[in-house]
């Protein structure tokens, strides 16, 4: 078995107050590694450490104000945490001050030995409502003799492409973490389980705890079925996943009759046309082109 123990942090941060917000994490990973003394991976909700502001309160400079950089004195305590506990660190995401000027919504991996070894710049954003700059790019990163991990954050979830990008890269877990506060959070459970079955890994959908968000977080294997769920309140997530289940499903097919990914391999889809995405880029509908 290639075992990965997941603590997932269904929290809310100090609103408005990063720094109060990371020593509540330092508190928090420590209890959360007695609680799963096997634990692995921590996992944080988005924005977890940029401590949004009240849903109701006026959040129009929070961003720009808070914002860090990537590396910078934030990964370097994060790092250290790491190391202390042992843990890898998915804190969530943070809002990043770019090279650029511009401020993205940011999702890292630090590993206890070797520190940051992924940043992922959220592709999605919730747009109109979250005004960060969008990433290009995705992102997977290895955790050596375990497997192949995956970033998303949030709204990426409502893009198909963002999940196959991700499983094509190799992934076979997909960190998710979430900050929702609305009334679609039904349809993203069922996004998260969708994703999961359309590419045979597994996804943990991290939500923030009331009152910042709605949590029901989940984690749901290759199947789509979900392993654990959590309530609205605080709570912590704890499941191990064994990601030879991955290699499992792709080969005898979810359910032991659908392999999409060995349909895809063999080079069955080698002759459909896919406009949409011509050059490597998605392609406008041809009715707004």
């Amino acid at each position: 078995m290639r075992s990965l123990s997941i603590a997932a942090l269904q929290t809310a941060p100090v609103p408005g107050e990063p720094e109060a917000t990371l020593a509540r994490l330092d508190r928090e990973a420590r209890a959360a590694s007695r609680t799963a003394e096997h634990a692995q991976l921590l996992v944080l909700p988005e924005l977890h450490l940029s401590a949004l502001p009240g849903q109701f309160d006026d959040h129009a400079d929070h961003a720009a104000r808070v914002a860090v950089e990537i590396p910078g004195p934030l990964t370097a305590r994060l790092e250290a945490l790491a190391a202390e506990t042992g843990l890898w660190l998915v804190p969530g995401s943070v809002y990043e001050r770019g090279d650029d000027g511009r401020v993205y919504n940011t999702a890292v991996a630090i590993s206890p030995d070797d520190g940051l070894v992924a940043a992922y710049r959220k592709a999605f954003p919730w747009e109109p409502h979250e005004r960060s700059a969008p990433g290009h790019r995705f992102q997977v990163f290895e955790i050596p003799g375990i497997g192949r991990a995956g970033l998303a954050i949030c709204y990426d979830g409502f893009f198909p492409e963002s999940f196959r990008q991700l499983a094509w890269l190799g992934a076979e877990v997909v960190i998710h973490p979430t900050l929702t506060t609305t009334s679609d959070r039904s349809a993203e459970l069922i996004t998260a389980r969708a994703n999961a079955i359309f590419n045979q890994l597994f996804v943990v959908n991290l939500n923030a705890a009331s009152p910042a968000g709605l949590g029901r977080s989940l984690i749901v294997d290759p199947e789509g079925l979900v392993r654990a769920e959590a309530g609205a309140g605080e709570e912590l997530v704890t499941d191990v996943i064994d990601l030879d289940a991955v290699a499992r499903v792709r080969r005898f097919g979810t359910a032991g009759v659908s392999r999409m990914w060995e349909q895809l391999d063999r080079g069955a889809a080698a002759e459909l046309e896919l406009p949409m995405y011509e050059r490597g880029r998605i392609q406008p509908r041809p009715d707004r082109a």
